[in-house]
């Protein structure tokens, strides 16, 4: 189970996508935290089985058990708000906006690793899920914190690129069935 795995189960068709997976993974300039944080969130919001246990056991081995059950925090968190605040966002009555959440969300508070890590994670997830207001939130936490463009960009290409593995790979796996 690893990287290579993956890339290898990609369709001829894929190629490009191999070449990315093995480049915004296998050369990424980000922390080994940031980065298998990130792999794991987005591997885990592509809702793909085989993605997640490809990547999950690479993940598990770069992160310590903080960061392996943030990171898994990040995208459980985030499959609740990216509904709710993108729903909020997309509804033309701008009063929903100004009702009480009323949801828990103490995770992003105290998630366990360093705060601006939590907040990569998170955004990487917003970014497969498709929420701008979480995206522009998260992005502007980060960037309050220092965190350059280049490294919030390096996350969603992440979540771009495992995203697209994902669909790749539960497509044939169900044209094979």
């Amino acid at each position: 189970m690893s990287l290579d795995s993956l890339k290898s189960a990609l369709p001829d068709y894929a190629k490009d996508l191999k070449l990315n997976l093995g480049f915004v993974i296998g050369n990424s300039d980000l922390p080994a935290q940031q980065l298998w944080g990130t792999v794991l969130a987005t591997a885990i919001a592509s809702r793909s089985p085989i993605v997640l246990r490809e990547l999950e056991p690479e993940a598990k081995a770069n992160l310590s058990p903080e960061a392996y059950t943030a990171a898994k925090a990040a995208a459980s968190i985030m499959a609740m708000n990216n509904v709710f605040y993108r729903t909020r966002h997309l509804l033309s009555d701008d009063e929903y906006g100004t009702l009480r959440a009323g949801l828990r969300m103490n995770v992003i508070g105290n998630p366990g690793v360093d705060k601006t890590d939590f907040e990569l994670w998170s955004f990487a997830v917003s970014a497969i899920n498709g929420c701008g207001m979480c995206l522009d939130s998260h992005e502007q936490v980060l960037r309050k914190a220092g965190v350059e463009r280049e490294t919030i960009q390096e996350a969603f290409k992440i979540a771009a690129v495992v995203q697209a593995v994902a669909t790749t790979l539960d497509a044939e796996a169900a044209l094979a069935e």
